[in-house]
């Protein structure tokens, strides 16, 4: 009985990039989270200790971003599905895309999506 959890269009504000101004002025990525897990014991409890609380995910993913002041938007992207199989056993699979909107000014975004079943290095 494996669903998905989804984040959609979280946004932090955080310095990410190699250019020079990238790594003095924050700027804004958002991020797609998706998370799968075996639903059958969230469905029978009605409780949210045996499911993944999205609020505290997008927390930790917020804070984790913000303090490690990436320079790749993959990097960014590994760690991020790394930690939240790391903190979440009860994940096996983590998609996350992130979208760097001012990255090019052509674009509406840039970005990367990556993905890590657990088990996988």
């Amino acid at each position: 009985m494996v669903g998905t959890v989804l984040i959609n269009g979280l946004a932090i504000e955080c310095i990410v990039g190699v250019l020079p101004h990238e790594r003095v002025s924050a700027q804004r990525v958002v991020l797609d989270v998706e998370l799968d897990l075996d639903f059958a014991a969230a469905a029978r409890s009605e409780s949210v200790a045996t499911t993944v609380d999205y609020t505290a995910v997008a927390a930790a993913l917020t804070a984790q971003v913000q303090r490690a002041k990436y320079r790749l938007v993959e990097t960014l992207a590994v760690e991020c599905c790394r930690a939240l199989l790391a903190q979440h056993r009860q994940v096996s699979r983590v998609r996350v895309r992130v979208e760097k909107p001012a990255a090019v000014e052509a674009a509406r975004w840039v970005g990367v999506v990556f993905e890590l079943r657990r088990g996988e290095a």
